[in-house]
């Protein structure tokens, strides 16, 4: 988009020295630092102590999504190890959750590591599910730009993916984190609340929440409520473009019941709070969504946000939050439907107008992503100040990093 292109991706670019990267999660989940900005002015805090920052109007909107099993390692004959990572169902339009209720098989976009020395051959797995030994096959039925197109099956045939690949894979860590998955990451890279599998990256900001610090958030009058965003190894993609315009963002899948809606109307849309920038999305997408649907009058295309579909659309839209939500929801109750089911491709970038959300709780981004992008659009240039602040400070970055509270 022209209005994009005077962005250039190193604007947002900062030095992460590889010591600063956190490589394991503290202890306890909810001790580590919180890094608040407010009105400009940064300061911080203990994560378990939240609540104290936090308006007491607030409704927080976490993401539910659990992280699936995504890197299955193959041994060959030979010895050599081929590692598949799944990324999503084939079908872009397949809904997620029906793909891991599949059985007998199911077939996937996947990454392939030590590809060359697959040559095609069926690649097969021993596993066991409840004492039961399986045979997982892997087969490459497809090759695209930037993935493989694997079927997979298994024998007994009457088990589901989201079994199969529960026993098959191992929990998917980021690239950053310089080590083999272990025990402990089954439970300290999923969050407490994760419900519905699909994502093959935890929503970090999630991480640091305790049953302790959701205990404080209730006692404090602190609302919350739940949507899912399967997070997609897109989430990981630089931008590789010099300008912003020239980046293509990946889709996702995202869902949210009749009731989370009913709560974010009946909130007035005051000091709602993301928590992570997968909620972030989530939520601008909605009302991108219900924009949508007040002017086609119909459901046709409306439930997937393309790419710069929000910039086409921001300049003569004056349609309110409540508005666009109270068309999703009667739309729902006219289809009676108890979830809507979407995707977005929505990129959020300086120059960017939230409609919905009034902050966001966040971990720290790597440099030159679109993550990153979308904090500098919410502080605008202030995000250079609040990284070199914690720079400086030795808070820990990134997934098992520390935390941020951004409020406007």
């Amino acid at each position: 988009m022209s209005f994009a292109t005077h962005l250039l991706i190193n604007d947002f670019n900062y030095e992460l020295p590889d010591d600063k990267i956190a490589q394991i999660p503290l202890e306890k989940r909810d001790c580590s630092r919180l890094l608040i900005v407010k009105n400009k002015i940064i300061s911080e805090s203990i994560f378990s102590q939240i609540h104290q920052f936090l308006p007491q109007s607030a409704l927080l909107v976490f993401n539910d999504t659990r992280v699936i099993h995504a890197r299955i390692l193959f041994k060959k004959e030979s010895g050599s190890i081929i590692e598949v990572f799944c990324l999503e169902p084939l079908r872009s339009e397949s809904d997620i959750q029906l793909a891991f209720q599949q059985t007998n098989k199911s077939s996937w976009k996947c990454l392939v590591g030590n590809n060359k020395k697959w040559k095609g051959e069926k690649l097969e797995k021993e596993i066991f599910i409840n004492l039961k030994k399986l045979v997982l096959v892997a087969q490459k039925i497809g090759e695209r730009e930037g993935y493989f197109e694997i079927a997979f099956s298994w024998d007994p045939s009457n088990y589901s993916f989201a079994e199969v690949i529960e026993s098959a894979g191992v929990m998917p860590l980021p690239p950053y984190i310089k080590r083999q998955a272990e025990e402990s990451d089954e439970l300290r890279y999923q969050t407490i609340y994760a419900k519905n599998d699909g994502s093959v990256a935890a929503p970090t900001a999630g991480l640091h929440f305790s049953e302790s610090v959701m205990f404080d958030l209730s006692k404090n009058n602190i609302k919350k409520t739940f949507i899912s965003l399967h997070v997609g190894a897109g989430t990981f993609k630089p931008v590789n473009t010099v300008s912003i315009a020239d980046h293509t963002m990946h889709a996702e899948q995202i869902s949210i019941t009749v009731s989370a809606i009913e709560q974010l109307i009946n909130s007035d849309f005051e000091n709602i709070i993301a928590i992570g920038t997968t909620s972030v999305r989530t939520l601008e997408s909605l009302y991108w969504m219900g924009v949508k649907l007040i002017e086609k009058n119909n459901e046709q295309n409306c439930f997937h946000i393309e790419q710069w579909d929000a910039y086409n659309l921001f300049k003569k839209i004056t349609i309110s939050p409540k508005e666009s939500f109270l068309s999703l929801l009667e739309y729902l109750k006219q289809n009676k439907l108890d979830r809507l089911k979407a995707s977005t491709q929505m990129i959020i970038i300086p120059g960017y107008q939230f409609r919905v959300i009034n902050g966001m709780v966040t971990n720290f981004h790597q440099p030159q992503s679109t993550l990153l992008l979308l904090i500098s659009a919410f502080l605008g240039n202030h995000w250079k100040d609040a990284y070199n602040y914690a720079l400086k400070n030795n808070f820990r970055f990134l997934s098992y990093g520390d935390s941020c509270l951004f409020l406007k």
